[in-house]
């Protein structure tokens, strides 16, 4: 049996670097983080304090086409994912259904569970992915998110065991999903660097980063008899509500919420400065919704500009 190659940058052989002799042109395997921000340990600037994030939360600011983490505090530390978690619901959703599928929901979408954003969804009733996809992410519809683990699953076991290799494959290895909504489990957890691989990630499909970016949305949708039953919901993202402000020169794209007393206040951000360029900014575990959305603004002003 021949040896193994050995990984090498610039060996004419090798599991990094291999020479292909009839063209006499080099391939070069892209590195697995080649377009990422990589975190191994806290990223604090010089003389940069942030009042609002304190030391049991965690935080970070990523410069997406700079590949480069502005700021990070406890982005490795384990936290509830809360709502957050319907990211990677989308996600999974999205890479393997089509916007147009037809879902119908079973008794196992009504949630009898005080205080748990809800559509009001009830067995029998029929949208589109497109339709539910909207609910889950501008509204954070919990019995929304157990309708399409069911239907792009086959069952909602099925679909975590698809959220969970989804979050392996992207190097979310501190990730562990129990549900698809995101109602607090001690087994389902994450860290904040975790959840921006997954958002990363579902930014890449542009139905996802339409959708995070609209404030209301009203749609019809049919109950088991085929009659119309109109939704209208609106943005739970104070900064599309204009209920919170970035700071100046800066523009919230969209983004995601999330909120458990486990998991405290989360908050996850696309933006752009002046010249266009985007930036993921994350807040988790804040104690207050004040205080997420001040920590927020404190990460997102420390973007050049």
């Amino acid at each position: 049996m021949a040896a193994p190659l050995s990984f090498e940058e610039n060996a004419e052989y090798s599991t990094f670097n291999f020479l292909v002799r009839s063209s006499g042109a080099a391939q070069v395997a892209d590195p697995f983080a080649a377009d990422l921000c990589v975190v191994n340990t806290n990223v604090i600037p010089q003389d940069v304090v942030l009042p609002d994030v304190a030391d049991d939360m965690a935080a970070a600011l990523f410069d997406v086409s700079g590949r480069r983490t502005i700021y990070a505090s406890n982005a490795n530390m384990k936290v509830y994912p809360a709502s957050l978690t319907k990211v990677m619901t989308s996600l999974v959703a999205l890479k393997y259904s089509s916007p147009d599928e037809i879902l119908t929901a079973s008794e196992n979408v009504v949630i009898n569970e005080a205080n748990v954003t809800v559509a009001g969804l009830q067995p029998g009733d029929t949208m589109t992915l497109s339709q539910a996809l909207n609910l889950l992410l501008i509204n954070s519809a919990n019995d929304v998110a157990i309708l399409i683990a069911e239907n792009i699953g086959g069952s909602v076991n099925e679909f975590i065991r698809m959220m969970n290799a989804e979050a392996a494959r992207l190097g979310a290895t501190n990730t562990n999903f129990i549900n698809s909504n995101g109602l607090t489990d001690e087994n389902h957890y994450t860290t904040l660097y975790d959840l921006y691989l997954i958002f990363s990630a579902a930014l890449k499909y542009e139905a996802f980063t339409e959708i995070i970016s609209r404030s209301r949305y009203t749609t019809v949708y049919h109950d088991r008899n085929g009659l119309d039953k109109e939704v209208d919901v609106y943005s739970t993202n104070n900064y599309l509500m204009s209920y919170s402000k970035p700071p100046a020169g800066i523009t919230v794209v969209g983004g995601k919420t999330g909120t458990t007393y486990a998991a405290g206040h989360c908050l996850m951000v696309l933006c752009r400065d002046t010249l266009g360029k985007p930036y993921i900014g994350v807040v988790m575990k804040a104690p207050t919704n004040e205080k997420c959305y001040a920590a927020m603004n404190e990460l997102m002003d420390l973007i050049p500009r």
